[in-house]
C-alpha cells in the first residue's frame, strides 16, 4: 500500500502536507515545510514549520504534526506513514530531531519526501539506523 511512492494511497497525505505548508510561519528562512502523518485509525494529521526569532524554539513540520497526533490520541506504534513536502529542488528529509521523535511512534515508518516534481520513498529505520528508543531503558 505504501511501498510505491506513486501509489494513490499517498494522495490524502500529500494533499494535507501541501495544504499545511501554505500555513507555515517562516519569516526568517522563507523555507516552508509541510508534513502529514497517517495513524493506524486512518486519521491524517498535518503540521507545518513554525519559526521563531529565537531559532532554538522553532518547530519543524514533522514534530508539529506529531504533537497534534499525540494530542488526538496517538500512542507508540500508531503511525502508518509520513509525508514531508517542500518547494525546493532537492528533496528534504526530516532533521535528526524529527527522526528521533518519529521513531518513538513507529520504527519502520515509510516516509515519502516530495516536491512539485519528484517523490522518493524512504523508511525511518534507514534514515535513523541504530536508533535510541525506550527499549534501551529496559
Amino acid at each position: 500500500m505504501f511501498d510505491d511512492p506513486l501509489s494513490p494511497s499517498w494522495t490524502p497525505l500529500l494533499e494535507a502536507a501541501w495544504q499545511a505548508r501554505e500555513h507555515a510561519h517562516a519569516p526568517y528562512s522563507h523555507f516552508q515545510v509541510g508534513a502529514a502523518l497517517l495513524t493506524a485509525t486512518g486519521e491524517v494529521v498535518a503540521g507545518c514549520n513554525v519559526e521563531n526569532a529565537a531559532y532554538p524554539v522553532t518547530l519543524c513540520a514533522e514534530r508539529g504534526a506529531l504533537s497534534a497526533a499525540v494530542a488526538a490520541g496517538l500512542r507508540p506504534g500508531g503511525l502508518v506513514a509520513a509525508v514531508v513536502v517542500t518547494d525546493v529542488a532537492e528533496l528534504t528529509p526530516p532533521c535528526g530531531a524529527c527522526r528521533q521523535a518519529l521513531v518513538e511512534f513507529a520504527a519502520t515508518l515509510p516516509v515519502l519526501l516530495a516536491n512539485r516534481h519528484t517523490r522518493r520513498l524512504h523508511h525511518l529505520e534507514n534514515l535513523l539506523p541504530h536508533s535510541f528508543t525506550g527499549s534501551h531503558f529496559q
